[in-house]
């Protein structure tokens, strides 16, 4: 199924239902329907055509949800851009992508106007259709008015794609390098979000709360499934304030919330909160990194009556597994099997599975593994691997992996993380479920610090629960649970993590910050 199909079916089947929530709008399926197909109408007007890449430049709100599904009636491939980006680096996707139109808020227009000044030989400035959410009479120079755009005529565009088109070109926060176009069809998005839907038992009387970026696919799924359902999806920008996101949710009757560590940690520091204080959620998810066993353990006694999927994913096919909610209490430390339809198993250097607790690379097989990255082929080679079946290609994640005797699936870490110390490898996240375990650690990440001894030290950054927490206190615990050779040589404390643009813990900006410290 193509994805703009999603909310014309949702809208054909109950129209007055309410789609969509922000603080600043309320819209139904049938206004969100009209909108789009508006504003589809006028980027066809623009000189947008079928596989022509659409920007959505915005933050959570409601016109960045009307312009996704407006690119995609389209005929468009849309691509969500962080709002936190900085003008050279959306020079370099405007360049990479070469899109025919940016929609943007009137506030992100410098940004706007500062990238395409900036851009190379890729981009045609004069080419690139730019619509701001600006008042009619601010709309800037060279930008038309997206307001002016959705009260145009609701015309279909007749765009004759299929599912194997490309529908999303969802860039990487670039951590390693310069960002790295994903390219995902129509059918991939489609195959993604039934497969998570089926898990969770999605139901079109949800009403799903997201604080995520939509620049960020965590984020952007809720969009996608909450319309695929027809259920509501209530749009926040950000978690800096939970008080005022748990009242929204009482207020709304809030059903699922999605959930990345960094929230978790947040809601575990609130000890004023009571079990059962938001009665009507029913699932609370989590990926991005896995939670540590004890903030699971605090969650589901804040969630008594709440399923907690603890999940893997990675952009290159958004979801690769899912732990049942009845075995958290037997496998916290697991995140689970495969999603419904897809294969996840794990490999050594030579591509042969390995045994039960040996430790490989996960692969993944499915019909949500993408296409590879934009005009990169080197990098799509290195991800992209031939099958057992030569129609297809297997993802190779690039994280270790290990299963127990049932196949549940542990992360052990990504192969660029792991610390080789004293002629020792040693994972990170192992040395991370130590900390956060210590009454008064809230966060804790862990990386290797060049070391003319030892090859790497490792160093970690703590946030702390409890001021009076000290640095012997730390180490002392980690000499009583670890290894000699897994303790920290190094313990910094910080009053926050440093993260991606997509709120991610960066293991990168933690040890440069260490380093520049020692």
């Amino acid at each position: 199924m193509r994805v703009g199909r999603f909310l014309s079916a949702s809208a054909s089947r109950d129209g007055g239902k309410t789609a969509l929530i922000t603080a600043e709008r309320r819209l139904t399926y049938a206004e969100m329907d009209r909108m789009t197909d508006a504003l589809a109408a006028s980027l066809a007007l623009s000189g947008v055509r079928r596989d022509d890449r659409v920007l959505v430049f915005m933050d959570n709100c409601w016109e960045a949800a009307v312009a996704i599904f407006a690119a995609l009636k389209a005929g468009a491939v849309f691509s969500p851009i962080n709002a936190s980006t900085k003008a050279g680096k959306l020079a370099y996707i405007i360049d990479n992508c070469e899109p025919a139109a940016i929609l943007t808020q009137a506030r992100l227009m410098p940004v706007v106007r500062d990238a395409l000044q900036g851009a190379g030989q890729g981009a045609d400035a004069r080419a690139i259709a730019v619509f701001s959410t600006a008042g009619r009479d601010g709309v800037p120079e060279g930008a038309q008015s997206f307001a002016d755009a959705l009260e145009g005529e609701a015309a279909a565009v007749a765009h004759k794609g299929i599912d194997s088109d490309l529908g999303m070109l969802i860039y990487t926060s670039g951590s390693t390098g310069q960002p790295k176009g994903v390219m995902m069809t129509h059918r991939n998005i489609d195959a993604a979000s039934d497969s998570i839907i089926t898990y969770l038992g999605g139901r079109s009387d949800d009403i799903i709360l997201n604080v995520l970026p939509l620049a960020f696919d965590y984020g952007l799924y809720q969009l996608l499934m909450s319309v695929r359902l027809g259920a509501t999806l209530v749009l926040e920008k950000s978690f800096a304030f939970p008080k005022a996101i748990f009242e929204t949710m009482r207020r709304e009757h809030v059903t699922g919330l999605p959930l990345v560590p960094t929230m978790a940690a947040m809601i575990l520091r609130m000890n004023e909160l009571e079990p059962g204080f938001l009665p009507e959620v029913r699932y609370l998810t989590n990926t991005a990194a896995a939670l540590p066993a004890e903030h699971i353990a605090r969650l589901r006694g804040l969630f008594p009556g709440a399923q907690l999927f603890s999940m893997y994913g990675l952009t290159e096919c958004k979801r690769c597994t899912y732990l049942p909610p009845e075995e958290l209490g037997r496998r916290p430390g697991s995140v689970g099997i495969a999603i419904p339809n897809t294969e996840a198993f794990v490999v050594d250097d030579e591509g042969r599975p390995v045994p039960p607790g040996e430790t490989g690379e996960l692969v993944i097989r499915g019909p949500h593994v993408m296409q590879g990255y934009w005009r990169n082929p080197a990098a799509t080679e290195a991800m992209l691997k031939p099958g057992a079946v030569a129609w297809e290609k297997r993802l190779h994640t690039g994280d270790l992996f290990r299963t127990d005797a049932e196949g549940f699936l542990y992360f052990v870490g990504r192969k660029d993380d792991i610390i080789k110390t004293r002629g020792e490898k040693v994972a990170p996240k192992e040395v991370e479920a130590v900390l956060h375990a210590l009454d008064g650690v809230a966060e804790a990440v862990v990386a290797g610090l060049p070391d003319p001894i030892l090859g790497q030290a490792i160093a970690a950054m703590v946030v702390r629960s409890q001021p009076d927490l000290t640095e012997r206190a730390v180490l002392a615990h980690c000499a009583r649970h670890l290894e000699d050779f897994m303790v920290p040589k190094t313990i910094v404390f910080r009053d926050e993590l440093p993260r991606t643009d997509t709120g991610k813990v960066s293991r990168r900006l933690a040890a440069g910050e260490m380093e520049t410290i020692r």
